[in-house]
Formats: C-alpha cells, structure tokens, sequence
C-alpha cells in the first residue's frame, strides 16, 4: 500500500520528518547517526506503509536552517508533520528512545505542540526543512 498523496489541506498526508539537530564536533553526534539511520531502516520494514523523512542538520555548518535557535544539548530531535510539531527536545542518545517517539508520531500517538509553547525559529524549522537532503 502506498502512502497517500501529500496535500496542503490534509496535513497528515504529508511524510513524518524526523531531523536531528547535531554538530560535527560532537562525539554522541558521531555515534548517534548510526541510530538515526538504523531507525529509519527499522521504519521502512516495520511501517513500509509509512512516508517517513530523516535528514540529519549540523548546527554549524547549516546555522542558516536553524535560525537564531540555541540548541545546547546533543542530540536535539524534531519530529513534524507537514508545519505541524510533534516533538522537538534533546533525547538520550539511545536507540530504543528515539524508535519510541518515531513509532508514536506514525501510530498519531503524539498530538501537535500548542504553537503558544513553541518558538517563532521551532515553528518555521519544518518548512526550512522542506528541501533538506534527506539522511
């Protein structure tokens, strides 16, 4: 079954973007892609059904995507469905953590965020994520 179609009216009929929001320097960093890409792996097996993007921003070197955000904890996720935030906060770095959050956000386990609770910079991230290569 293929996912449906994407849809300005329809929100959720846009894929699940899963960001994370690292930098190069940071050793969790190195290690934790290897979870955001074995994560999505694990997706398009257990929710082939399921459009889904990964891409994976460096605070530094993509400091244009991120805005005058602070990001001061590693790693930093952003979970969000079309303009919609799911999630966005640092998680442990562990994979079990990140496979949980993911699976909540395709099962609509995880209601927007309030736009009141979110930053200008967090509201706008998805849409300058948009054309971001994917991971």
């Amino acid at each position: 079954m293929s996912a449906p179609l994407p849809s300005p009216s329809n929100p959720d009929s846009e894929p699940l973007l899963v960001a994370c929001l690292c930098a190069q320097w940071c050793r969790t960093c190195d290690a934790y892609r290897d979870t955001l890409v074995a994560t999505r792996e694990a997706m398009r097996i257990g929710h082939a059904d399921a459009a889904t993007r990964f891409v994976w921003v460096d605070i530094e070197d993509e400091s244009d995507l991120i805005g005058d955000l602070d990001i001061e904890d590693f790693p930093t996720i952003l979970l969000a469905r079309g303009g919609r935030v799911l999630f966005f906060g640092p998680v442990m770095p562990h994979a079990q953590t990140l496979d949980r959050l993911v699976r909540s956000a395709l099962d609509a386990d995880l209601p927007p965020l309030s736009a009141a609770t979110l930053g200008r910079d967090v509201r706008a991230l998805p849409a300058r994520l948009r054309d971001h290569a994917t991971l």
